[in-house]
């Protein structure tokens, strides 16, 4: 029986590489990226994923040409402002992880109308990871803890002070672009996830490739650090 991951993250991977292998400018794989994107969300809501996260814009990425990062800053606004259509409909939760005082004032303000404006969809969350790092989301939590008072720590308590609304462990991890690591990705919530990587760049990762690496998923032996009974 195929079990379908409760919590999926997907580091999208390859965009610029993608465009300039089909000899177009880099702000054009970044706008492939997004419509592979939406065929990615729809599907995951179709078969049931009950979270997915996508790394978006890392803290590194402000480093890329100036150029890119307004064409990135662009795409998201547009996304953002025509989320009705992007979600067509379905009870989807959208949901921005990371720090975005970095962002305008204008796309700050965007970012927070549509988490408003979706706050009671409860069919699938959906988290956009925007100027995040895994080791600046661990300092973040650690410091809202200082500043709470809290002693004795435990690790739900932790996880309650990481960026986004839950912070459930990540079952599945899938990379494009055939990079085998992190990132900086979900340290916290990546303890146990299982990996998938594909060659494939981003923009050509398609719903089956989703269904292929949940095939993958569930050929593994998920044991949390237990012992397999036998049988």
């Amino acid at each position: 029986m195929k079990t379908i991951p409760n919590n999926i993250a997907i580091i999208m991977d390859g965009n610029g590489r993608w465009a300039v292998n089909h000899g177009l400018i880099r702000s054009a794989g970044h706008a492939m990226g997004v419509n592979a994107l939406r065929k990615i969300v729809h599907k995951c809501y179709d078969i049931g994923v009950k979270t997915l996260t996508v790394y978006a814009f890392s803290t590194e990425n402000w480093k890329r040409p100036n150029e890119e990062v307004g064409a990135l800053m662009d795409l998201l606004m547009k996304y953002l402002k025509n989320y009705k259509a992007e979600l067509a409909g379905r009870d989807i939760r959208l949901v921005s992880m990371g720090d975005n005082s970095a962002f305008s004032p204008e796309l700050q303000a965007e970012l927070a109308f549509v988490e408003a404006a979706t706050i009671n969809n409860q069919g699938m969350t959906f988290n956009i990871c925007l100027n995040y790092g895994g080791r600046a989301e661990i300092v973040h939590a650690t410091n809202r803890l200082i500043k709470s008072g809290k002693k004795d720590i435990t690790e739900a308590d932790f996880a309650q002070h990481l960026h986004g609304i839950d912070n459930h462990d990540i079952d599945l991890i899938i990379r494009t672009s055939g990079e085998q690591r992190l990132s900086n990705f979900l340290l916290w919530q990546s303890a146990y996830s299982e990996f998938y990587t594909t060659d494939k760049f981003f923009p050509a990762f398609r719903p089956h490739d989703l269904m292929k690496a949940i095939k993958a998923y569930n050929k593994r032996d998920r044991r949390m650090g237990g012992v397999k009974a036998a049988k």
